[in-house]
């Protein structure tokens, strides 16, 4: 394998207006923290740029909300994530920010070197504007209807509720966040990126280059924007806050952020460089460099499309790959800020690294993490997982396996290496060195490929083999074979030796093979071996021989505590409140704002009980759609790792449907077998849990939360209809 002479690694630049939580460490940094780690064991040269994205109207949005000034918003929120992600292990070489000087600079650039090219084109055209507030209004300052859920409140860009992607020019209802007016059409000059007339170089580097390479999520979201066909995007806006366009007849306007945000990359480059006297140039221009993008799927088009034709343009090298991550939900629904469904990175530190006065507890959201990882599809975090990741698998395999053996060594071997004795090797200490070997290569394979999930399974895999191989060489039993004195026999000691022999070395191996992942753990673990980290290159993974024969180790550490139970419903219980506080602040918010329009529906009558509440009117057309049948409960089971569902077995006379329904907290698997349900019998399948959902089953929900079947008085046919 031929190897890059330099690797630039770069992660999305989170938005500094609000904290961040770990759906989107699962996307775009842990992978990215986890492959330069694996690059800088393996001693490669490799800079890991990242940094506050500090532009653009969500960033004015906020300061509206808390009453301040853009600036101010910036410089506390970079302060928090830069801290947050150092506390969880992100080992950036530079945490940057796009309102940095020389960023500004490097952005103007990279603009004025396109517009010189005449790669850019001035356009005249009609946008949103409010009158009262005298200004040209973002996506982000538009809100109205959204066309495809009937959300009220969705942004000129994207519906946070339903997600779809949005112009303004979509919305129902349009209306100004800044007076709640409707805006009106105004002409103004930009500047566009004529992604059209590149599709012909995009269709071949993207779908043909990268076609066996890229993951096919990736290529999948490319294939459909160039299907759909390319159009010219803006890259200037009429804003006061962001990057002065660099020109004499561009008062007022702005680099849009979506062109300067990626460009701070380059601009992280140039001052990590600054600070380390190194030449930032070949890690952006030299062929022998590879560049590599983690994000998550909503900046695909950015990172895949956009920036490569921008980067193009300017004579920079292209990414070599874009491993996109999927998204991560929690506990059964869409992770959301905004809807207080989330769990800040802010918040997990607080909770539990701070608490435990360590840092193991960022390991293993890192490991819980990496484990659930969206590599290729949605995944869920569910409190009872991440408890189940620590308890059985960090707990009771990795680390039991070093404790044990840390123990035993002192208990039979006085604390120190033993020897190894080859007179009574066996097959058992010959393949587990075997198997310490092979992992390696797997491992590497699996991180090369940025399949972290699957690499990381091969650890806990060689530490579940080692788990095995020490009881069935019961090196405490072995040891009752004493002389006359009371020690054990010679033939006995030389078992006991080989066996804690192997058994360290393998620990050693772990240390190493499980940094890029736990790099709290492999220090703690180089500390309890009294070995210094360079102990951790990659050079010395599979060695049968690292460490020395006679050397006197520490005494053990518990690396893993045991998460308890209490501990996991007080997070459950801490998010639904969390949740419900939000949506009383959204309603607080409304109360007292000016009269919307039947259109605009929103629940502004706080005292009004959510059973109450009608939704917005339908027709009998969109009723007729609906097949509604009645339906036998044949079986019912709990799902794994879920305490709100129930798989159900639901007999309709002419078939039996697998449905599964969030009814667990309300009743029990064997007293609802039997019953009789009505079932909506023509909604589209849904996977949850990776189990297939063919329907759903109506409820009725009382004042006091409680569920109750929807279901016929008398016992009637399966499969009958209801209208």
């Amino acid at each position: 394998m031929n190897l890059p002479k330099r690797y630039t690694i770069t992660s999305a630049l989170p938005y500094a207006n609000g904290l961040k939580h770990i759906g989107h460490l699962a996307g775009a940094y842990i992978p990215a923290d986890i492959y330069v780690r694996y690059l800088r064991a393996q001693k490669r040269d490799v800079v890991f740029v990242c940094g506050s994205d500090e532009h653009g109207a969500a960033i004015t949005i906020q300061a509206m909300k808390e009453g301040t000034t853009p600036r101010e918003i910036v410089d506390k929120y970079h302060e928090i994530i830069k801290q947050n992600f150092k506390d969880l292990g992100i080992s950036f070489d530079i945490y940057h920010r796009t309102t940095a000087p020389i960023h500004h600079e490097t952005a103007q650039e990279f603009f004025t070197a396109l517009n010189d090219n005449r790669d850019l084109e001035q356009k005249e055209t009609e946008q949103f504007y409010d009158e009262e507030a005298q200004s040209f209004l973002a996506d982000r300052y538009i809100v109205g209807t959204c066309p495809v859920c009937g959300n009220n409140n969705a942004f000129g860009d994207q519906c946070e509720v339903c997600g779809t992607s949005l112009s303004p020019e979509m919305l129902i209802n349009p209306r100004s966040t800044l007076s709640g007016n409707a805006p009106v059409k105004r002409t103004t000059t930009h500047w566009y990126l004529p992604l059209n007339k590149h599709e012909a170089f995009l269709r071949e580097w993207i779908l043909e280059e990268h076609k066996d390479d890229w993951k096919t999520n990736v290529l999948g979201q490319c294939k459909s924007w160039l299907d759909a066909g390319l159009q010219p995007r803006a890259v200037t806006r009429d804003l006061d806050w962001g990057i002065k366009v660099p020109l004499p007849n561009a008062e007022g306007k702005v680099l849009y952020v979506w062109f300067d945000a990626p460009i701070g990359y380059i601009s992280a480059t140039k001052q990590w460089a600054i600070d380390n006297s190194k030449d930032w140039k070949p890690y952006w221009y030299d062929k022998d460099t590879k560049l590599v993008h983690f994000i998550g799927k909503d900046n695909i088009v950015f990172h895949c499309i956009i920036f490569p034709v921008m980067l193009k343009l300017h004579g920079n090298i292209l990414p070599a790959n874009v491993p996109a991550n999927e998204f991560m939900n929690l506990e059964g629904d869409k992770m959301s800020t905004s809807r207080g469904w989330s769990i800040e990175m802010e918040e997990y530190i607080n909770d539990w690294v701070k608490k435990d006065n360590g840092e193991s507890m960022a390991d293993v959201l890192r490991y819980y993490l990496t484990t659930i990882s969206p590599e290729t599809k949605d995944s869920e975090f569910t409190w009872k997982g991440f408890q189940e990741a620590n308890n059985s698998e960090l707990g009771n395999i990795f680390g039991n396996f070093v404790n044990r053996t840390f123990v035993l060594m002192h208990k039979l071997c006085k604390g120190k290496v033993p020897r190894l004795h080859a007179d009574v090797l066996d097959d058992a200490d010959r393949n587990m060195f075997a198997d310490i070997e092979n992992t390696t290569a797997k491992v590497e394979n699996f991180i090369e490929g940025y399949r972290f999930r699957d690499a990381l399974f091969e650890v806990i895999d060689l530490a579940r083999k080692g788990n095995r191989y020490m009881q069935d060489k019961q090196p405490w039993i072995v040891a009752r074979q004493t002389t006359e004195e009371g020690q054990p026999t010679v033939e006995a000691q030389k078992l006991i030796d080989n066996c804690m022999h192997v058994c360290l070395q393998l620990t050693a191996n772990l240390a190493i093979l499980i940094n890029p992942f736990l790099p709290f753990t492999a220090k703690k673990l180089c500390y309890m071996m009294k070995v210094v980290d360079k102990m951790l290159d990659w050079e010395n993974a599979g060695k049968a021989k690292l460490l020395s024969i006679g050397y006197s180790l520490r005494e053990p550490q518990i690396l893993f505590r045991k998460v308890e139970d209490s501990e996991i419903n007080a997070q459950l219980e801490k998010l639904k409140e969390k949740s419900k506080k939000v949506e009383e602040s959204k309603k607080e918010d409304t109360a007292g704002k000016a009269p919307v329009t039947d259109n605009q529906q929103t629940a502004v009558n706080n005292e009004q009980p959510e059973s109450t509440k009608v939704k917005p009117e339908i027709t009998f057309d969109d009723f007729a759609k609906i097949d509604l049948k009645v339906g036998t409960i044949l079986s019912a089971e709990k799902v794994q790792k879920a305490d709100k569902l129930l798989k159900l077995q639901i007999d309709l006379g002419f078939e039996t449907r697998t449905i599964v329904s969030g009814i667990a907290l309300h009743f029990q698997p064997e007293e609802i077998v039997g019953k009789q349900v009505t079932i909506v019998a023509n909604l589209a399948p849904r996977k949850m849990r990776g189990i297939e959902s063919n329907g759903m089953i109506l409820m009725a929900e009382d004042t006091a939360g409680k569920l109750h079947f929807i279901n016929p008085e008398q016992k009637i046919d399966e499969g009958s209809g209801v209208s």
